[in-house]
């Protein structure tokens, strides 16, 4: 069966239309989200049997009547969510450590009984995608700038869902769509760095309501986080090469 696994940008619509911050429905999100990846077979008209060759993960089914106005997300579910997500590995054991230890200061106790937010498990999800490039300190370092009082969301220089999307939208254009860069007078990892700067200085060009202070905060965040995410892209595809390479040669 084949797995059904979000992008980045496909999970903040996600959590955005959970919220109710968009016109879509989970469910609307969840359809482009798997059109998005089989264009092929709608063309063919063959989207039927490819949807019944695709495993529908049980969180999936759980969001798309999940009742909007009291969504929030257990560990276990943050967990599966999560994994939902392309080049991302997370486990139970190891999100439980974070939210009692290593992050605990940032993310604070379950605001829904013994659920966390929307807004608390996007902030899991930015540690993720920051982990791979960062250790817990530095994390909770710069991430505190931006989510000062894990009680009191009205604090935040910005909103974690909006965040997220910001730099989801980045990685997307890196990594599904197609990109001219014309700039031969440099290296190309170079030329990726400046493509991250320069879309995240068009994504704070839109936050006129933060002091320029804050402004330089958020946008030093996006490129740092944006990087980190790369750095998961090419982790996650390493390994893939080690594993067919292994696999080859009978090893």
């Amino acid at each position: 069966m084949e797995t059904f696994q979000l992008s980045r940008k496909h999970l903040a619509e996600l959590l955005l239309a959970l919220r109710g911050d968009i016109k879509k429905s989970p469910l609307n999100v969840l359809q482009e989200a798997w059109a998005s990846s089989h264009q092929e077979e709608l063309d063919k008209n063959k989207a039927l049997t490819a949807l019944i060759g695709t495993e529908m993960p049980s969180i999936f089914q759980k969001l798309i009547k999940v009742d909007r106005k009291k969504v929030g997300f257990s560990i276990n579910e943050i967990v599966a969510l999560g994994n939902q997500i392309e080049y991302t590995h997370l486990s139970s054991s190891a999100v439980q450590n974070w939210v009692k230890r290593d992050v605990k200061a940032l993310i604070g106790s379950p605001q829904l009984g013994k659920k966390y937010t929307l807004e608390q498990s996007t902030i899991l999800f930015i540690v993720e995608d920051l982990k791979s490039s960062l250790d817990f300190h530095s994390i909770s370092k710069i991430l505190t700038m931006i989510f000062r009082n894990p009680a009191d969301r009205s604090d935040d220089i910005i909103d974690p869902i909006i965040l997220y999307n910001g730099y989801a939208a980045i990685f997307e254009k890196i990594h599904h769509t197609i990109i001219k860069i014309n700039d031969g007078n440099h290296p190309l990892n170079n030329q990726i760095e400046n493509f991250i700067k320069a879309e995240s200085e068009k994504f704070i060009q839109n936050l006129t309501m933060l002091s320029s202070e804050d402004q330089k905060v958020v946008l030093n965040t996006l490129i740092i986080t944006c990087l980190s995410v790369q750095t998961t892209y090419y982790q996650s595809t390493t390994n893939r090469h080690l594993n067919a390479a292994l696999f080859s040669y009978g090893i």
